[in-house]
């Protein structure tokens, strides 16, 4: 196979990966999956489905950076312009799964430029053994999250920021976790982010300066979002929890949300690159202070923002939304895309391509098979009467047959 065909072979393999890692445009699967039980959006988003895409990338990374380098240009792109969009819709969302889940897709983008902009072999590995580090501290703090959310949730009988607000007297272990949680996405040190995101964002630096700026932006957005997801919880506003409560749930549910804090707060600190690399060979990764004052400088810009605008209920925000107007409703609707995707699918795909399609299976496929099976019915219904189990008959058309062959063969057949 030559190296033109791989790549194009590559591509579509990333492609179909992409579907199942929610990467732009394939993505819009991932705000409905949400409807489902919270602890199997804590499983499938943080540490298996979704992130089975980036897994096949990276199983396939030696012959991605081997032989079809235009398919990592790919890679790199697509999940870059993927973090960036996600985090800039879950600035805008209002049910506190779906903020997870373009949280979730943003991450998951972080990964896959990690990828892209990574070499086979040594130092030139970085973003290889990045993305597979951000792959395992996202784990925990995403999974975090997405079970403090349905702590939450089973609290207040909502999914709506609305309805949540100074929870934090009432949760005070799911208020403790999820904090530790949003400071560990956000990138603020010592937490487990911080680390494998650092990683990325140097890898990005040291192979492509866009992508490290576009990684730069989504850093900052990313701890906006969460905070304002955080405050909008748990601060805010005095909560008015409609219904009895006994409590924030019991041990089955207040034990995962512990472990999975201790892991977002020191899974950092494991030397990943012993472990994991491009080659299989030990990476020394190594920490850079200078490099990391921007990062951590956008991600507490993004926190404080979100303080001044969500700590205390007021109508900051709303004018500021207000403001911007139909840049923020097209935000608020995902860019339009969901839309775009069901004119696509019910204008053009069922009206051209699927009545016809469902015509020619009713009238010509079914008609041939119904003819098949009628005019064998009718045959049947013809000759039946040749087995009438009367004997005399049969008699009668043996007698005939010995007759027939005897005229054959005697005076016919010379």
């Amino acid at each position: 196979m030559g190296v033109s065909a791989l790549t194009w072979g590559l591509v579509l393999v990333f492609i179909g990966g992409a579907g199942k890692v929610a990467m732009f445009p394939l993505h819009i699967w991932l705000p409905d999956a949400m409807e489902g039980p919270t602890p199997v959006s804590a499983l499938i988003h943080a540490a298996t489905m979704v992130v089975a895409g980036v897994f096949l990338v990276a199983r396939l990374f030696p012959v991605f950076a081997l032989s079809a380098p235009d398919a990592l240009y790919l890679v790199t792109y697509i999940g870059a312009l993927s973090a960036l969009f996600a985090a800039i819709i879950a600035c805008t969302q209002t049910d506190i799964k779906r903020v997870l889940a373009y949280s979730t897709m943003s991450q998951i983008g972080y990964m896959m430029f990690a990828l892209g902009v990574s070499k086979y072999g040594g130092e030139d590995g970085l973003g290889y053994t990045a993305s597979m580090f951000h792959l395992f501290t996202h784990a925990m703090f995403k999974a975090l999250l997405f079970l403090g959310a349905g702590a939450v949730i089973h609290y207040v009988h909502s999914n709506e920021m609305k309805d949540m607000g100074g929870l934090r007297k009432y949760l005070p272990i799911t208020h403790i976790t999820f904090l530790i949680a949003c400071l560990a996405i956000a990138g603020v040190p010592p937490f487990a982010g911080f680390f494998s995101k650092e990683e990325i964002l140097q890898a990005a630096y040291h192979n492509n300066r866009g992508v490290y700026f576009i990684a730069l932006l989504t850093s900052g957005l990313t701890a906006f979002y969460m905070f304002r997801l955080y405050f909008n919880i748990f601060w805010n506003k005095e909560a008015h929890v409609q219904g009895e409560h006994k409590g924030e749930g019991g041990f089955a549910m207040m034990m995962p949300l512990v472990l999975l804090a201790i892991g977002a707060a020191v899974a950092g600190f494991i030397p990943f690159g012993h472990f994991v690399s491009s080659d299989g060979k030990v990476l020394e990764s190594e920490f850079h202070l200078t490099f990391s004052i921007a990062p951590v400088a956008l991600g507490l810009i993004g926190i404080f923002t979100a303080l001044w605008l969500y700590k205390k209920q007021n109508d900051t925000s709303d004018k500021m939304a207000a403001s911007l107007n139909g840049i923020y409703k097209t935000v608020y609707h995902k860019f339009y895309i969901d839309e775009v995707y069901m004119f696509i699918t019910k204008k053009i795909i069922f009206n051209l391509i699927g009545r016809p399609a469902a015509w020619f299976d009713k009238n010509i496929v079914d008609g041939m098979i119904n003819a098949t099976g009628n005019t064998t019915e009718l045959i049947s219904e013809k000759i039946k009467g040749l087995q009438s189990g009367k004997v005399q008959q049969y008699g009668i058309y043996f007698l005939a047959g010995v007759i027939g062959l005897a005229v054959l063969f005697i005076y016919l057949w010379k």
